[in-house]
């Protein structure tokens, strides 16, 4: 019996990485299946292998899995958000970043497409970019150095690149490693979205940094919250940071009087943007179906 970690999954085939750095080729046993306990890269697998086949017979425990894309294991993700083309949106990025809380996987914010926004442009949107950094989150603008801003991030790391189809994941994964070569796609400005180049999720070493870094297919859209609506407080930050003061144990932060979430925006120190987000995703799990808010008008072009 061999242990290795998969690090590609394909048509029902699972790529997998040994100690030995010697990748082999298995497929899941049908006890997966039956059990809808389906293997997924980045996870920990013992498996047998002979000539070139062989079978995964059991998976470890995991660190953290998500959901979209479909990767276990991993201590970073870069959240690849395009500023334009296509346009930006607080609420699809916010969506990202409670999934990946609730998974506890830490984010990273990347910036992408800067360079084509004129100065005014360039300037207001350093408001946002605030909100972020005061939140806690480390942030990157494709403005920034990226080899000096990523390379301290990434170093030792299982890190997964995530976005928008068309924000610019494979770019910005070949600007830090050229040896990657993936295959970027251009966006469509009749549907503001991009074309799906990459469809497969895979682990590539990347030995500069010594890493494995995933690319995985983008989305148009991100639908995730398979958790209470009371845990969704515990997945910002900020509301999580002052929700102990509210006057009620069990506030939602929604309408309840003495409320120290709706203080705090008032007084602008959570944003009223975040806590729009926070409001919309708290009547989606309700039940409510909300207009899906795709653009932040005040970006548009």
């Amino acid at each position: 019996m061999k242990t290795g970690r998969i690090i590609r999954s394909l048509a029902g085939y699972y790529d997998i990485m040994n100690q030995a750095g010697t990748v082999e080729r298995t497929r899941a046993r049908g006890q997966f299946r039956q059990k809808n306990h389906r293997p997924l890269v980045g996870d920990f697998a013992d498996y047998e292998s002979e000539n070139g086949e062989g079978f995964i017979w059991a998976l470890h425990d995991r660190q953290n899995d998500l959901v979209r894309p479909p990767i276990a294991n991993v201590d970073l993700a870069i959240v690849v958000t395009s500023v334009v083309e296509p346009a930006f949106s607080q609420n699809l990025l916010d969506r990202q970043l409670v999934a990946l809380e609730a998974a506890k996987v830490r984010p990273v914010l990347y910036f992408s497409k800067l360079d084509l926004f004129d100065d005014k442009q360039r300037a207001d949107f350093q408001e946002t970019v605030a909100e972020y950094q005061r939140v806690g989150y480390d942030v990157v603008q494709s403005t920034d150095d990226l080899e000096a801003a990523f390379t301290p991030i990434l170093k030792d790391k299982v890190v997964v690149a995530m976005g928008q189809t068309g924000a610019g994941k494979s770019t910005l994964l070949n600007t830090l490693a050229p040896e990657l070569n993936l295959e970027t796609g251009v966006v469509s400005k009749a549907l503001s979205r991009g074309k799906h180049t990459t469809r497969q999720v895979s682990l590539i070493e990347v030995p500069k940094y010594q890493a494995l870094i995933a690319d995985t297919p983008g989305f148009s859209s991100y639908e995730v919250f398979d958790f209470p609506v009371e845990q969704l407080g515990d997945y910002f930050p900020e509301i999580k940071a002052v929700s102990g003061q509210c006057r009620f144990r069990t506030c939602s932060h929604i309408n309840e009087p003495g409320c120290a979430v709706k203080e705090a925006v008032a007084l602008g120190s959570i944003s009223q943007a975040r806590y729009n987000s926070y409001e919309l995703f708290y009547q989606i799990i309700k039940g409510k179906r909300p207009v899906y808010q795709k653009t932040n008008q005040k970006w548009r072009q």
